[in-house]
């Protein structure tokens, strides 16, 4: 069965796309990236009861997005994209349902760093602010990189192996705390955090590169795993077996 995962877009309210409209956008890539790992994409833009929408799923995707507003006053050249309060809001709720009802949850980029907030944690909301000794990490496409250690033994080093990959880099903004139950298992060489997953067997991980942009066989290591917990989760006794309406 074909597991059924959704996606929360981005939300244009402030008329980027087109002036005086307001749109949601959600790069491809991550829909091709679920389906060519055997499940079923789904878009949940914000909308009222996101735990009605988490009880016909079988996982949860939250995407790489806009900025998460700062805290303090930064310097006036260093700029901001905030994400809407509205789908800020929407995205909190629909994570606390996923993870309420024991769904897997991969969060991306922005994704990673809402699973740090949900849980407590906290944000460095400008790395050449707040950690200026960090290298850069807003690398050029397609084939900026640079290296990440991850931790032995952490779920996420069984995908991708002890050593580390090489990733992507597109943010400035990053997890300095990552909150209750969540645990740090991957970092750049210059200490900023690139990803986390929830202590115990809940599969909760969060990175902070792109890996719908990453090379197949990274891509796939990585989405493959998430969509076979998926794909699990859907098929347990507790989701009503192979009879699960959730699985497709």
């Amino acid at each position: 069965m074909r597991p059924l995962i959704g996606i929360p877009p981005c939300l244009d309210d402030r008329g980027r796309w087109r002036t005086g409209r307001r749109y949601h956008y959600l790069d491809a890539a991550y829909a091709e990236a679920l389906s060519a790992a055997g499940a079923v994409a789904v878009v949940v833009p914000p909308q009222l009861e996101p735990e009605a929408i988490a009880e016909k799923l079988d996982g949860l995707l939250l995407p790489g997005g806009d900025d998460f507003p700062p805290d303090r006053a930064y310097p006036a050249d260093v700029a901001f994209d905030p994400v809407p309060a509205e789908q800020r809001d929407f995205d909190t709720r629909v994570l606390d349902a996923a993870l309420h009802r024991g769904l897997p949850v991969l969060g991306i980029c922005y994704g990673m760093q809402l699973i740090a907030l949900h849980r407590g944690g906290g944000l460095h909301y400008d790395l050449p602010t707040d950690l200026p000794t960090a290298s850069p990490h807003r690398l050029p496409e397609p084939d900026g990189r640079h290296p990440i250690s991850l931790v032995a033994g952490s779920r996420l080093a069984e995908i991708l192996g002890d050593r580390g990959p090489e990733v992507n880099s597109l943010h400035h903004q990053a997890v300095a705390d990552p909150g209750r139950g969540v645990q740090v298992v991957g970092q750049s060489a210059d200490g900023v955090i690139e990803a986390i997953e929830a202590t115990g067997d809940a599969f909760a991980v969060g990175v902070q590169w792109h890996p719908e942009k990453m090379e197949v066989a990274h891509r796939d290591r990585l989405f493959g795993a998430f969509v076979a917990a998926c794909r699990d989760r859907g098929t347990s006794p507790e989701s009503g077996g192979g009879s699960s309406p959730r699985s497709v």
